[in-house]
């Protein structure tokens, strides 16, 4: 039986959970529909195209690790700000992992412009790294080092990447130690390139 009551916004849910569940590059039309338990054509009423569709969920997972870094982040700065953003994105990465890899994907400039959810997410790392007394290029620099490390790290965690008896946990606290003594002590540049204040 066809189910009934479907909109944008609970079509864009499901995805996300199924991308959760069977991963993001997994995500299909058909594969939606068929979790549904609706004909894809159905679907085609309230989005566009794959494309469309994983956008809308791309979007809608920005907006879900917006909103937990935030309450992470909230009356806090230096490191303890630094290992509640850390701790947060960790935590959503390995927990939503379909979510997780759809903020991953490129989006069309007119697509990131719209959206508050990434212009949030730029907001709060600058606010965290203007703590440590950066401004740009340094803004722009710093939070691409701290998406790159965390990125890396979650990603190979996740794929079961580190294979020593150490604590993951452990050498993620010792990272984010590293990470907090480096922006302490962030290299001045003699000659910077202009920065506009772009993606983290």
């Amino acid at each position: 039986m066809a189910r009934a009551g479907l909109t944008a916004e609970s079509v864009t849910r499901a995805a996300a959970d199924l991308a959760d569940t069977v991963g993001f590059e997994n995500l299909t039309v058909s594969a939606l529909a068929r979790s549904l338990r609706v004909k894809d054509p159905s679907l085609y009423s309230h989005i566009r195209s794959l494309q469309d569709l994983r956008e809308r969920v791309a979007l809608l997972a920005a907006g879900e690790l917006a909103d937990r870094i935030a309450a992470a982040v909230a009356g806090r700065a230096g490191f303890e700000a630094l290992a509640a953003f850390a701790d947060a994105y960790r935590e959503y990465a390995l927990a939503c992992p379909g979510r997780y890899a759809a903020t991953q994907i490129p989006l069309a400039p007119a697509v990131l412009a719209a959206s508050a959810a990434y212009a949030r997410t730029v907001e709060l790392t600058h606010a965290m790294l203007r703590a440590y007394r950066l401004s740009e290029p340094d803004l722009t620099d710093a939070g691409r080092l701290l998406r790159s490390a965390f990125h890396g790290y979650v990603t190979l965690e996740a794929n079961g990447g580190f294979s020593h008896s150490r604590d993951v946990r452990a050498s993620w606290e010792r990272a984010l130690l590293a990470l907090h003594t480096l922006l302490e002590n962030w290299p001045t540049d003699p000659s910077p390139h202009a920065a506009d204040g772009g993606e983290p």
